[in-house]
């Protein structure tokens, strides 16, 4: 019986841990969450419009090396880049600024900033 308790126990700490890291890297819009591996129209459709949109371009290193003439070193492609975007929403007093990363259209990182007034 001791052993049913503490396993039930320990699976519910666990299902609250899950949750946690999930709520982590997420923002709470309309009743919705959008997150991490959530696409470009799943984020714009649950969180709407960003206040904010940048991106930049992130160097893409080959995962075969590209060699040259016979004997030489190999070649790293210049200009080869992937196009990293950033948006930015406000949402609201008491909340933080959150940003986040898209690379291929799906959601690879959220980042906070400081929390609004």
């Amino acid at each position: 019986m001791n052993s049913n308790i503490v396993t039930a126990c320990a699976i519910g700490a666990l299902n609250l841990f899950c949750m946690a890291a999930a709520h982590a890297q997420s923002l709470r819009c309309n009743g919705d969450l959008a997150g991490v591996g959530d696409s470009k129209a799943s984020v714009m459709n649950k969180c709407g419009k960003p206040a904010l949109t940048d991106w930049y371009c992130k160097a893409v290193i080959p995962t075969t090396p590209q060699w040259g003439a016979a004997g030489s070193t190999p070649v790293v492609p210049t200009g080869s880049c992937e196009r990293i975007d950033e948006w930015t929403y406000f949402p609201g007093s008491g909340q933080f600024v959150t940003t986040f990363r898209f690379e291929g259209s799906v959601v690879t990182a959220v980042r906070y900033g400081d929390r609004i007034n």
